[in-house]
């Protein structure tokens, strides 16, 4: 079994239930496959990243095995503006927001709502300077756990969806993110772009942030905010204090 999402933003959540913790976020477009199915609520692995957990039954669209493979081999097609709409219908308007997923439009037997966007879209593969640019799109979104949009989105959903926007797949939580890419020995080596990451008094890797140049960080704390970081970790320049322990740069590009 197969399902699409046919809403704006669709919560991910870690049991089934409403008052679950939302670990993570469907957008507009984004695929996936059933694995388990009850009355209400319907457990599900996504196909960009390999998430799973809980969403309500009442906010998918069903998909056969052949539409799920017609977009798993088209080229990925992504909303490229912080916000804009979708039409369908009698002149019905749908806000979607930035990394929203299209591929499916052009697709007869999966778009049967006739969904029509006329805004910007991104596809391919961008030079990685091009993903510091992308990361201020997010600059001041506030923080939400398991949040993936500029309307709320976490450290870990942040790095994703940068990436993403430039034709790029990164794992969903800093600490899967922190398998990927090379190590880096030493900060001065880190360039534009770069992943660091951060971890706990036990060693778990809790938080990732995008490399900047001079020593600075952009990353998903409190807001998405720009921070200086140096070989100890984060500095508050607010605070006046460092807030997270550095573990590791990573290039993964």
């Amino acid at each position: 079994m197969f399902g699409i999402c046919n809403l704006a933003i669709v919560p991910i959540r870690a049991e089934a239930s409403d008052r679950s913790e939302m670990v993570s976020q469907l957008l507009f477009g984004d695929h996936f496959k059933i694995i388990e199915k009850t009355p209400k609520w319907v457990y599900i692995q996504t196909s960009f990243d390999h998430y799973e957990g809980w969403i309500d039954s009442k906010q998918y669209q069903v998909l056969t095995e052949n539409q799920f493979q017609l977009i798993e081999e088209s080229e990925p097609i992504l909303n490229g503006d912080l916000i804009d709409f979708i039409s369908y219908g009698s002149n019905q308007l749908m806000p979607i927001p930035v990394g929203s997923s299209l591929s499916f439009l052009d697709v007869n037997e999966i778009n049967t709502m006739n969904y029509q966007f006329e805004g910007l879209k991104v596809c391919g593969i961008k030079p990685k300077e091009q993903l510091l640019k992308t990361a201020f799109l997010y600059l001041n979104a506030p923080y939400l756990w398991g949040g993936k949009t500029p309307f709320g989105i976490d450290c870990s959903g942040f790095t994703q969806m940068v990436y993403k926007l430039n034709g790029y797949k990164l794992l969903r939580d800093a600490s899967l993110q922190a398998t990927q890419g090379e190590p880096l020995s030493f900060i001065e080596e880190s360039e534009p772009g770069d992943l660091a990451f951060f971890d706990n008094d036990e060693g778990s890797i809790i938080h990732v942030g995008i490399m900047m140049e001079n020593n600075y960080i952009i990353h998903a704390s409190g807001k998405v905010r720009i921070d200086r970081i140096d070989h100890l970790g984060i500095y508050n320049v607010d605070t006046g204090r460092h807030t997270h322990k550095l573990r590791v740069i990573k290039k993964l590009l």
